[in-house]
């Protein structure tokens, strides 16, 4: 089942020649309802982050 949690978005570009915005990232996640922490060495998690379309 899907719940809302506070999450922390980390998207990625990549500087080179170019400017390249990597289609993805990565979520940090609150793993219990309620909570704000995010960061996994005190009770977060983290889960994938993919763009499908833009």
């Amino acid at each position: 089942r899907i719940e809302p949690r506070h999450v922390d978005l980390r998207p990625y570009v990549l500087f080179g020649e170019k400017v390249t915005i990597v289609p993805g990232g990565l979520t940090r996640v609150a793993l219990r309802k309620g909570s704000l922490v995010v960061n996994s060495s005190q009770g977060g998690g983290s889960k994938d982050t993919w763009v499908l379309e833009s």
